[in-house]
């Protein structure tokens, strides 16, 4: 499909939050974490104008580009006019969260297998693998009250959230936050990994071992040994690259 590039038309600093964003999507249509066209990654757009990314409606995530990308306020009302329909209703979990964490850029949310597989589950994360330990670090759990479609249920969710980075939306699915396109997709590229494996370490049908409590303290400082003090910047750009080598279409 054409689309009129937008990238005379804004700034150069959104059009590279464009291309991260445009990127995010399409590196989730890759992992196989899409649910058709029915979840949502947003981005803030720097400004106190308070502006937000979201995806064309409709478009599967291996179609997003960065000038397909919907500019939109907190209201889900579009600023910049597009041809492609937003979802204000699908904007309400990420509305609440860019309200209240001034320090989030990006707010990406799930519905895998997996993620709602251990959603469901009544201890939720277990702390059985490596994966786990940074999860469980900052993670905090959210109850389900149906599809999150009323303004009621926006301060509920933003308390539970609080300071940290990862939520489980039980029966749902599963969210990360960052102050960056890059650092939420690689919180999800973890909490995925983390479900996956205690999914199949479950199936597996013996008993499970557990990791010390103690080893959990500290992992902030741990993740910057491990990210050589980068975050995910250690391997934003070579997902990049990986993108570019199937399809560079999504810098469009």
């Amino acid at each position: 499909m054409e689309i009129a590039s937008l990238r005379q038309v804004v700034s150069a600093e959104e059009w590279q939050l464009r291309v991260d964003l445009a990127a995010c999507y399409r590196l989730i249509a890759q992992y196989g974490w899409s649910d058709l066209v029915f979840t949502h990654v947003t981005a803030r757009i720097p400004g106190p104008e308070h502006h937000f990314l979201i995806n064309p409606y409709g478009l599967m995530f291996d179609e997003i580009t960065a000038s397909s990308l919907v500019k939109v306020d907190q209201a889900c009302n579009k600023v910049i006019d597009s041809p492609f329909p937003v979802n204000p209703a699908g904007f309400n979990i990420h509305s609440c969260i860019h309200e209240a964490r001034h320090d989030v850029v990006c707010v990406l949310h799930t519905h895998t297998r997996a993620g709602v597989a251990v959603s469901a589950q009544k201890a939720g994360v277990l702390p059985i693998s490596q994966q786990s330990t940074f999860v469980l670090a900052s993670l905090a759990y959210h109850a389900y009250e149906g599809v999150a479609l009323r303004d009621e249920e926006k301060p509920r969710l933003a308390a539970d959230l609080g300071d940290k980075n990862f939520l489980m939306l039980r029966n749902h699915g599963l969210l990360t936050v960052g102050k960056s396109v890059a650092d939420a997709f690689l919180s999800m590229y973890t909490f995925e990994n983390t479900c996956r494996i205690q999914i199949d370490a479950q199936a597996g049908g013996g008993e499970l071992v557990q990791i010390n409590p103690a080893i959990l303290s500290g992992m902030a400082q741990v993740m910057k040994t491990v990210t050589a003090g980068q975050g995910a910047n250690i391997a934003w750009p070579a997902l990049l690259r990986k993108l570019d080598r199937i399809d560079p279409g999504f810098r469009d």
